[in-house]
């Protein structure tokens, strides 16, 4: 029987990070995934240049039942020190918008990071490695994979959650937990877009590719400010994205399409330069006119000119557009979503070292734990601080294999 330290699950950022910072700290480190190819949701991840991380990450951009869980490995594993392995690897990036930091050039620079520190960590990386079995034993664990068996002093899942199954994705970390009697949390679809109801998504198709700046509100208050992009399914855009998260079934959200204009100064300021302008024709001024056009179609906009504008229509008017509610029909799901709400519960690990209480040499990283951060490199930082927060515990055990 072919013996390890460690195995890890999962070859995305977490476990490539995790089985790299372990192979360098002198464990004998097998990872495994069921994938052609190392790290396929970070080739794809922010447009092909991998948004990898987030000068502002920060506890308060994590979605988990326990909010305090993340701080620990984000205050040991920091942004800071990704970009300085990143910066060593001298690949060039920029900050694009809110403090993401990308990739100038490709994804494939941060795959090919990750790939260089597992050869320095001399990791052996197999991949299309379908598991059948796992078992604990008294010094480890026992796995079954492609017909062959492996013996490892220590096991980490870092498996991924639901999302994106086209590559990949499989309840594998969540089953793997229940069998050793962990609690997983209920998953669902998070940094996901909106469909709507008919007949507002009839409307609604028409601005399919149009793109507005918003501001959106939740119904627990939770307030996100970026873009909106129209559809032909429903809503999506940094905004949208963002709010999924937060957002339950049958919640309406709030719009604000004019989240900077004094919208009843502006309407008089015009009034009395242009009383004879139309209505939809202002508002074309601050607005996409397909959009403006649409609202009217809606019935949301009167068709009168400024000066035949009365004040309760104006008042209602201004309502409509900057407290429009809008209730989604439900989310795209598991297909388009960037990342899993829910897992692996966190009242079952250690936040220092991601260890099951439980189960002695047993780990969960990554996104199948019950930590999800907002978009824009916040779930990648937690790849990496939590694969990092593992691996530290990883080179301090006892080494399993002869």
């Amino acid at each position: 029987m072919e013996q390890v330290d460690v195995v890890v699950i999962g070859a995305g950022a977490a476990g490539m990070f995790c089985a790299a910072q372990a192979g360098q700290g002198g464990c004998r480190v097998l990872l495994l995934d069921n994938g052609k190819k190392t790290g396929r949701k970070i080739l794809m991840s922010g447009g092909g240049r991998c948004n990898f991380t987030n000068l502002y990450a920060e506890p308060a951009a994590y979605l988990s039942e326990n909010p305090h869980f993340c701080k620990s490995a984000l205050a040991r594993y920091t942004q800071w020190d990704f970009i300085d392995l990143v910066n060593r690897y001298n690949i060039a990036w920029h900050e694009k918008t809110l403090g993401q930091l990308f990739c100038d050039d490709s994804a494939t620079q941060i795959v090919s990071l990750l790939d260089k520190e597992c050869e320095l960590g001399n990791v052996d990386v197999r991949l299309r490695s379908e598991i059948s079995d796992v078992q604990k034993t008294e010094d480890g664990f026992i796995i079954k994979v492609n017909g062959s068996t492996v013996s490892t002093h220590s096991l980490v899942i870092a498996s991924g959650g639901l999302s994106m199954p086209g590559l990949g994705a499989s309840p594998l970390g969540y089953r793997l937990a229940e069998q050793f009697g962990l609690k997983v949390l209920p998953t669902r679809a998070g940094l996901v877009p909106f469909t709507l109801h008919k007949p507002l998504l009839d409307h609604l198709q028409t601005l399919s590719g149009v793109s507005v700046p918003a501001v959106l509100t939740a119904q627990d208050g939770t307030v996100f400010r970026e873009s909106i992009l129209f559809t032909h399914r429903g809503m999506s855009g940094p905004a949208v994205l963002q709010l999924s998260s937060y957002w339950q079934p049958g919640e309406f959200v709030s719009v604000n399409l004019l989240p900077d204009v004094d919208l009843a100064a502006f309407l008089n300021a015009q009034r009395q330069e242009h009383p004879n302008q139309s209505l939809k024709n202002t508002l074309a001024m601050q607005l996409p006119k397909r959009l403006v056009e649409c609202l009217q179609t809606l019935g949301q906009l009167p068709d009168v000119t400024l000066k035949q504008l009365n004040v309760p229509q104006q008042a209602e008017l201004v309502e409509q557009l900057q407290n429009w509610q809008v209730q989604p029909n439900g989310t795209e799901g598991y297909r388009t979503a960037e990342v899993t709400l829910g897992g692996v519960d966190t009242r079952e690990l250690s936040s220092k070292t991601m260890a099951a209480a439980k189960v002695p040499g047993l780990y969960f990283i990554g996104e199948v734990v019950d930590v999800t951060g907002w978009l824009g490199g916040y779930n990648f930082q937690w790849a990496w601080s939590s694969a990092w927060a593992c691996a530290q515990d990883l080179i301090s055990r006892p080494k399993g294999a002869k």
